[in-house]
């Protein structure tokens, strides 16, 4: 009996030697491979190096053979050593995996897709003199908040006009983009314009229109706004708006403009002309400081067709002639 067990406890200790000095030979590159070989190769060596008829012949079985050739405390060692990690490592890397995939599905990408609002000003004044010598004042402020889809735009035009009072045109227009160059609007408009009847009197006439129109690029690069308006007194009418910026340098740049208004139908008390109210065509020439201050000079020729004969005014004449001017432009 004690020659039939020294057998297997050579033949198990020589395993060992063996799974021990492949493990060290391997160590150095893949440490985390080579541990998981050893935990699961140990168990496989020992079962196949033992002489089953032997142990059959002995009776004994599995557990007897393992207590009988290893001292418990050496038993404690190998059942340690013989844990498989591998499937608490599979959690692990699931948990990680589930999480960076909350994180990824959790994170907003609108952002990154022209989602983020911002707010953009423009300023702008410039003195303009018609070739009598009577100069004007205008200014015009715009001022666009939102995203690249949905805007709101702000824009205001002051005219001072020497010894006549200011008159004012005020929008507040929903910008919805339909196209990559192009963006619905839609709003109101406010104005107050000041009629001068003879050289001692002069009324003001205030009115709300309803708006239409089309803002975004033509073809060729032309910036265009297109509208339509209705109002009371059976008022209509349109206005359209292109320019296009030609660059000589970074900061030396030619920007011809045209500026139309067109009355459809006009009933008011101080009603204009129908037909091709008032076109404006010139040329702005403009140093680029930076992109915040941005100085010109501006030369344009201007026609106006004058006012229709109503029961509160006379009619009056169309009017031409060229303007020179200069200004400066701010954007923030």
């Amino acid at each position: 009996m004690h020659i039939t067990k020294l057998f297997p406890k050579t033949i198990l200790a020589s395993s060992l030697c063996l799974v021990s000095a492949w493990a060290v030979a391997h160590e150095g590159h893949h440490s985390d491979i080579s541990a998981e070989r050893q935990t699961t190769a140990m168990p496989a060596m020992d079962h196949s190096k033992m002489n089953h008829s032997q142990m059959n012949h002995e009776g004994m079985n599995h557990s007897q053979m393992s207590h009988s050739v290893m001292p418990h405390s050496q038993t404690k060692n190998a059942s340690a050593q013989t844990v498989d990690h591998s499937p608490h490592q599979q959690q692990q890397k699931t948990v990680s995996a589930s999480e960076d995939y909350s994180a990824h599905q959790g994170h907003d990408h609108r952002k990154e897709h022209g989602a983020q609002i911002y707010a953009v000003t423009t300023i702008d004044n410039k003195w303009l003199v018609n070739e009598d010598g009577n100069g004007a004042l205008t200014s015009e402020i715009e001022t666009r908040i939102g995203t690249d889809e949905n805007k709101i735009f702000l824009k205001a035009q002051i005219d001072q006009h020497e010894s006549h009072d200011a008159e004012y045109d005020v929008k507040a227009l929903y910008s919805r983009m339909i196209s990559d160059f192009w963006d619905l609007q839609v709003g109101t408009r406010y104005r107050v314009e000041k009629i001068k009847l003879d050289a001692q009197r002069s009324d003001t006439e205030e009115k709300l229109d309803a708006v239409f129109g089309l803002h975004g690029l033509a073809p060729y690069f032309f910036e265009t706004n297109a509208y339509l308006y209705a109002g009371a007194d059976n008022y209509s009418g349109f206005s359209l708006e292109t320019e296009r910026d030609l660059l000589l340098t970074q900061k030396l740049i030619l920007k011809p403009y045209l500026d139309l208004d067109v009355v459809f139908n006009d009933e008011s008390k101080y009603a204009k002309k129908s037909g091709l109210s008032s076109a404006t065509a010139g040329l702005e020439t403009r140093y680029e400081i930076s992109k915040k201050i941005m100085p010109y000079v501006d030369i344009a020729y201007e026609y106006s067709k004058g006012n229709d004969a109503t029961p509160w005014q006379v009619e009056s004449s169309s009017k031409k002639g060229w303007l020179y001017g200069a200004g400066v432009r701010f954007k923030f």
